[in-house]
């Protein structure tokens, strides 16, 4: 009876990853045909990395943060700053519309490739701005590239090693067991209000602005790659950021950090406050009732910061 089940259990997995290997190629071209690009692609040897461009001036690099996509600055942002800058919004890899470029890549991997394509669109010591797990990304991209950033404008910052362990569902997610079965149903079983009420919770305490889910592609974000490679890159980057750290007080560029006291995501305690104790040249904005989405709660006071940034490094 034991081996009925046993043996049960195995067709029914065996379905599950038939299933999954037949759709995947649909599902991929599904969520591409949502919505086309709103910007342009730079190849690299590695494969295309696609960033929306707009605007003229001093450039003005930007990086999503987890399980998104560029069109998180497109939706308000980008077009706020495109009057006083040359914005870049990358689809970081493995996002949006990037190619994955590789194995899931460490922040400073990341930082190295987008500073190859911003290279090819002839981005001159660009203010880099990073949004949570970009953040990192930007931090990452400001140790190596020295003299070639003028700045960092940075929005609730995942930026130290926090106290704890990630919760079950990070931890599922990146095993093989999520990697392979649980990621790939989800991507095709979840129901939308699942996801918003997952938007909900990382918005809190502020709303999730009407239409934001629509604009930032539904089907885009739910793409079983972009779910294993964004579990992956999660999990493993507590010990990414522990490397990292000892590195901070070498930074000696304008740093702005706009960080919600509301924020139950990337904890202020643990991050952007350190790093304001860490590094001379942070000047860190503590918000009160603002949540882990700076750039949409108040695009205003983001904006605000953008261009001190720009101004403490002369070159607005």
């Amino acid at each position: 009876m034991k081996r009925r089940s046993i043996s049960r259990l195995a067709v029914g997995l065996l379905g599950v990853f038939l299933i999954t290997a037949c759709s995947l190629g649909m599902e991929n071209r599904m969520a591409h045909a949502e919505m086309g690009p709103e910007g342009q692609f730079v190849t690299l040897p590695q494969g295309q990395v696609h960033a929306i461009v707009k605007g003229e001036g001093q450039d003005l690099v930007m990086i999503h943060g987890a399980n998104s996509n560029a069109r998180d600055f497109s939706f308000d942002l980008i077009d706020r700053m495109a009057d006083d800058f040359r914005v870049i919004a990358f689809d970081r890899p493995g996002f949006g519309y990037s190619d994955s470029l590789g194995e899931p890549l460490s922040p400073m991997k990341q930082a190295e490739l987008l500073r190859r394509a911003a290279q090819q669109l002839e981005v001159d010591q660009p203010i880099v701005l990073g949004h949570s797990y970009g953040g990192a990304v930007a931090l990452a991209w400001a140790l190596r590239a020295g003299d070639d950033v003028a700045g960092l404008t940075l929005l609730a910052p995942a930026s130290h090693p926090w106290p704890g362990e990630l919760g079950f569902w990070y931890q599922l997610s990146a095993s093989a067991l999520g990697q392979h079965v649980v990621l790939p149903m989800i991507s095709h079983v979840v129901p939308r209000g699942l996801v918003e009420g997952s938007l909900e919770r990382v918005f809190q305490p502020n709303e999730v602005p009407d239409g934001y889910l629509d604009h930032l592609g539904f089907g885009l974000t739910l793409r079983t790659s972009q779910m294993q490679i964004n579990a992956l890159q999660i999990d493993q980057l507590e010990g990414y950021l522990e490397a990292m750290v000892p590195e901070y007080p070498n930074l000696s560029i304008p740093i702005e950090v706009v960080h919600g006291r509301a924020d139950r995501t990337v904890g202020l305690q643990y991050h952007a406050e350190r790093l304001e104790a860490e590094v001379d040249s942070v000047n860190l904005t503590r918000v009160e009732g603002m949540g882990h989405m700076p750039h949409h709660a108040d695009p205003e006071r983001v904006a605000d910061a953008i261009r001190r940034t720009a101004e403490r490094a002369g070159v607005r």
